[in-house]
């Protein structure tokens, strides 16, 4: 590991990623997700009708998604520009998990000591 990483930021202003990096001495990084929607209580001040749009428009794209997955839990790219080469990337269920192991990784890389954590 060569460094750990994490940070947030808002998609297309309606989800918020939490977003965790591992950097690797080889040619992968590896990257944590955990996404959620954005609130009416966003600072962003994204107001209801615009919030009642995106729950409309993501209801019609889960019906055409065969998995059974909601939309807006995905990592969803825009190639080019969110395609990244020789990237892992993993999306948890929620950002208890994404932070428990980022300080196990943190951990990990500050103190020079293998660590292992289990997330359900």
């Amino acid at each position: 590991m060569l460094a750990v990483s994490t940070h947030e930021y808002v998609v297309d202003g309606v989800a918020r990623v939490t977003e965790m990096n591992i950097d690797t001495p080889g040619t992968l990084a590896v990257r944590f997700y955990y996404i959620e929607p954005l609130t009416t209580n966003s600072p962003l001040g994204i107001g209801q009708a615009t919030l009642d749009k995106v729950q409309e428009l993501t209801t019609q794209a889960e019906g055409r998604v065969s998995s059974g997955d909601a939309v807006w839990e995905k990592v969803v790219k825009n190639y080019p520009t969110t395609t990244h080469a020789h990237t892992v990337e993993y999306r948890l269920q929620s950002k208890d998990q994404l932070m428990s192991l980022f300080n196990s990784a943190e951990q990990a890389f500050r103190l020079n000591q293998n660590t292992e954590i289990q997330v359900p």
